[in-house]
């Protein structure tokens, strides 16, 4: 039988999360003005009779800004994930 790799034997850990809504708040803000930019240019441009332009333009502005906004909020809860040592219960019977 293959011995127990040294990392696996040592003590148990907890995975805490410390992410706050402080945290991504500035993320949701940009998101929302890039939001409401592409939709004041969308109705611009209904305006100006170019409906076609105008929601191949806001479609263009949401997609291509999703991946930046998932990447940011995925990095930020990675940088957030931690492992914590489990406290020892049998010390504090």
């Amino acid at each position: 039988m293959a011995p127990t790799p040294s990392f696996l034997s040592q003590q148990p850990y907890n995975v805490r999360c410390t992410l706050t809504f402080g945290d991504i708040y500035a993320q949701v803000l940009i998101w929302m003005a890039v939001i409401f930019v592409s939709l004041a240019a969308g109705l611009a441009l209904m305006g100006a009779s170019r409906p076609l332009f105008a929601l191949v333009g806001v479609g263009l502005i949401l997609v291509l800004s999703l991946p930046f906004l998932l990447f940011a909020f995925i990095t930020t809860l990675l940088n957030h994930i931690a492992l914590v040592p489990q406290q020892d219960q049998q010390g504090a019977a």
